[in-house]
């Protein structure tokens, strides 16, 4: 771990696009894919601390499939993390930084945005609400657009990709929050 995280300081040095923020609120930046997935994971005060906390450590990350090295176990701002996926020799590394977090009584979550080094630019949010009503949502927010040769040799399967990740990230997160 140690030695991804000095690899990242070293060649990750700042963000690779100019939005920085941008998934905080109001209007995505234009030129960019956009994802934008709601899946309902619960139901009540624990489902939802559970989740908060599952999205914030990176164990959601981690029980979808994904390796996370992250400068620090909770995501705060300016912390530096570097998630990868794929299996044997195929396998992509990302790093980004954790652009904001909300530790609210009923919103937590974070965005982290990416590096020069991540395959995309862009930034990604994953946040868990939980209504008026008792139910627990996951939403994950995201623009992106390729960085490199072979996302943009993959053209439009990156996009389905990512929602696959998305959906995958929130069934995740419900077998968590439902404590399996």
């Amino acid at each position: 771990m140690t030695r991804l995280i000095r690899s990242l300081s070293g060649t990750a040095t700042s963000f690779n696009y100019p939005e920085t923020g941008a998934t905080g609120g109001g209007r995505l930046p234009a030129g960019y894919h956009h994802l934008h997935h709601v899946a309902r994971i619960g139901r009540g005060r624990d489902a939802f601390e559970t989740a908060g906390a599952a999205v914030t450590t990176w164990r959601m990350h981690r029980a979808s499939g994904a390796r996370v090295h992250s400068e620090a176990v909770r995501a705060r701002p300016g912390v530096r993390v570097v998630i990868s996926a794929g299996a044997g020799p195929v396998r992509f590394t990302a790093p980004c930084e954790v652009v904001w977090t909300a530790y609210e009584e009923t919103r937590t979550g974070f965005a982290y945005g990416t590096l020069t080094g991540h395959p995309e630019r862009g930034e990604e949010s994953f946040v868990v609400d939980l209504h008026p009503d008792g139910s627990v949502w996951f939403t994950v927010t995201a623009f992106s657009r390729p960085a490199a040769w072979y996302t943009r040799l993959a053209g439009p399967l990156v996009p389905v990709l990512q929602r696959a990740y998305a959906r995958r990230l929130g069934r995740a997160l419900e077998r968590i929050a439902a404590g399996r």
